[in-house]
């Protein structure tokens, strides 16, 4: 739509060159309205927000970090961790061990944070006694931290399913004696540096921002989009990509109006966002686009425009292979915000080095964001994982 809007700007104006140039005083007239026409379009098209979208896109893709910590902290860098070679000796004489407690288990982003900390673990010459997946339950979570402290872990890493509801486990662990890194969102009323360790999180802030960003371009930077997001706000992080988006927007884009959000509760967060898009489809016919806070609710959204027999663009945040097929065959995935899982692993392993030793930690690391498209979906999956694309989205990206 730019592309257009300029073309169509320099016609009008080359169309009142020429006829000023020939014509009699009336013709001056309508070079002159033609020209004042081309300019109110160009300026038209500036004021959406369009014009500097793919800047904005380049400086989040840059490295800059936009969120802050769940009680205000300044993010530090996950690269400004280092542990020297005396420190990696003193930590591998600890025969120290360590427990991974996840919320969902089987997916890329898991699956990476696992193989990241391990890697890293290692190197330390830590244990790893359990790792844990809790199918999105809270209660099944609160057992598998009773379960993983009988193995009296020395470190625990973990992302809580629902942090208030097993903010009492998390609580017992600590009182026994464990070392607790929070992924992305810390357990409810737990202090760093008195109950855990640090969070480790993904710029959850910044990847919303680039998801709101890529959704403006898709759709021309005007029109009615819905939303939606994670219904727990006490999740930290999901609430900060919900709230990014909705500030971009506002900050940028005042021709784009978010006529409908939606909360959706795990677990099933792909059949509850197909229902909850596909309604907004039916309430609103004039959508013209749709976020999702994460990778699987996207998938959910995509089902719901496909089934309406549509074609409204939809962006997320998490780099799933799923959504990365899309992406790459030009699907109705158009882009997203990707974390980077297997660094955060690596981060978060290395802070329990710092734990072990009583060296002070920063209360809140961070990752940067990554803006994913499909200009860059192989690039980003080999940053994001450490690994070559699968087959699968190569074909999709070369077919």
């Amino acid at each position: 739509m730019k592309g257009h809007r300029r073309l169509l700007a320099g016609l009008l104006i080359a169309a009142g060159l020429t006829l000023g140039a020939c014509g009699s005083s009336d013709d001056d007239e309508s070079g002159a309205t033609a020209a004042s026409n081309g300019t109110a379009t160009a300026e038209a098209a500036a004021d959406n927000g369009c014009a500097t979208v793919d800047q904005k896109l380049a400086d989040l893709a840059s490295g800059k970090v936009a969120s802050t910590g769940p009680y205000g902290e300044e993010a530090v860098p996950a690269s400004d961790l280092e542990l020297t070679d005396e420190e990696l000796e003193q930590i591998r004489g600890m025969n120290a061990t360590a427990a991974l407690v996840m919320h969902f288990g089987g997916n890329d982003w898991t699956n990476a944070q696992v193989a990241g900390a391990r890697a890293q673990f290692e190197k330390m010459g830590i244990e790893v006694v359990a790792v844990t997946q809790a199918d999105g339950k809270a209660d099944k979570q609160v057992n598998d931290l009773e379960t993983v402290m009988a193995k009296k872990p020395d470190v625990i890493l973990s992302i809580p399913i629902d942090p208030t509801a097993t903010a009492s486990a998390y609580e017992k662990a600590a009182e026994q004696g464990a070392k607790i890194i929070f992924l992305d969102t810390p357990a409810k009323d737990m202090k760093p540096g008195e109950d855990y360790v640090s969070v480790v999180s993904a710029d959850n802030y910044g990847n919303g921002v680039a998801a709101a960003h890529l959704l403006a371009k898709a759709i021309g930077c005007e029109g009615e989009v819905g939303a939606l997001h994670y219904a727990d706000a006490s999740n930290y992080a999901t609430e900060q990509r919900w709230q990014a988006f909705q500030d971009t927007l506002a900050e940028n884009y005042p021709q784009m109006e978010i006529v409908e959000d939606q909360g959706i509760n795990a677990p099933d967060w792909a059949g509850d966002s197909e229902k909850a898009a596909s309604a907004m489809l039916t309430k609103h016919p004039d959508l013209k686009g749709i976020f999702a806070w994460f990778d699987i609710p996207a998938e959910g959204a995509k089902q719901a425009v496909k089934a309406n027999g549509s074609s409204q663009p939809i962006t997320t945040v998490d780099l799933g292979l799923n959504v990365a097929i899309d992406i790459a065959s030009g699907g109705l995935i158009k882009g997203l915000g990707a974390q980077l899982p297997y660094d955060q692993g690596v981060a978060e392993a290395t802070l329990a080095g710092y734990a072990l030793l009583g060296k002070e930690a920063p209360p809140y690391v961070v990752l940067p964001p990554l803006p994913v498209s499909q200009d860059n979906v192989l690039e980003a999956w080999e940053q994001v994982y450490h690994s070559a694309p699968p087959e699968e989205l190569t074909a999709a990206a070369n077919g």
